[in-house]
């Protein structure tokens, strides 16, 4: 009997909620990092999607930041982004070990009904990859899931895990991405569920709660798809 090894070893958190006090968020947060995450996800627009467009140094990045120094954590932090120029991107934030923010993604392809907020909303320039200490990670965020071009980039990126923040849940959209470009994906939505895809685009694990969903995992980024030679013995 062969027992299944784990080459490189990724313990994500997934934390899915919606219009939850910002102090509590940060309690689960706190107590999700002692648990030794390597990274933590939070569903876009997390604060509400008429939240204030803050900048990388306002209330809830540099909140979270500290979680993310104090447990020695990853923390991948959505918020509606606020730029010097009074431009606004709805972002992916994410934050290293040392509380540090490492790599923004502004979200390519937002919702139509974003624009009619008064953001001065814009849109991001490109998918990008940021190479953690564990491997290079990818995000797109929500309605993104329905642009192959988005998920080819990060692919062509070489991402081996890709975060997907979301408002709602793509479900097998996700699925192909997945089977298609052989990278896990990870999810977090303001739905309170989390769908974790592996790099053969198998469902690893769906779970989903009435209040806040926390679902933890183990993913191995040493794992690779290799063709059989079926003229072989």
């Amino acid at each position: 009997m062969c027992k299944e090894k784990i080459g490189r070893p990724v313990r994500v958190t997934s934390i899915g909620f919606n219009d939850c006090d910002f102090d509590k968020v940060l309690d689960i947060i706190d107590s999700e990092g002692e648990y030794g995450a390597d990274m933590i996800i939070l569903p876009e627009a997390w604060r509400g999607f008429e939240s204030e467009p803050e900048t990388l140094t306002g209330i809830t990045v540099s909140s979270v930041a500290k979680i993310a120094k104090k447990h020695n954590t990853y923390i991948a932090c959505p918020i509606y982004r606020k730029c010097e120029d009074g431009k606004c991107f709805n972002s992916n934030v994410l934050i290293d070990r040392n509380g540090e923010v490492v790599f923004v993604y502004d979200k390519v392809f937002p919702y139509w009904e974003e624009f009619e907020s008064n953001r001065n909303l814009h849109v991001g320039t490109e998918a990008a990859v940021f190479e953690t200490d564990f491997g290079r990670i990818g995000m797109a965020t929500c309605f993104d899931a329905n642009f192959p071009e988005v998920w080819k980039r990060l692919a062509d990126l070489k991402a081996e895990m890709v975060i997907w923040a979301s408002a709602y849940s793509a479900g097998s959209t996700l699925q192909a991405h997945a089977l298609n470009h052989h990278y896990y994906i990870v999810t977090s939505t303001l739905l309170r569920d989390c769908t974790v895809f592996d790099i053969t685009g198998r469902e690893l694990l769906y779970e989903k709660s009435d209040s806040i969903n926390i679902s933890r995992i183990v993913l191995d980024l040493d794992r690779g798809i290799y063709h059989e030679n079926f003229n072989m013995d």
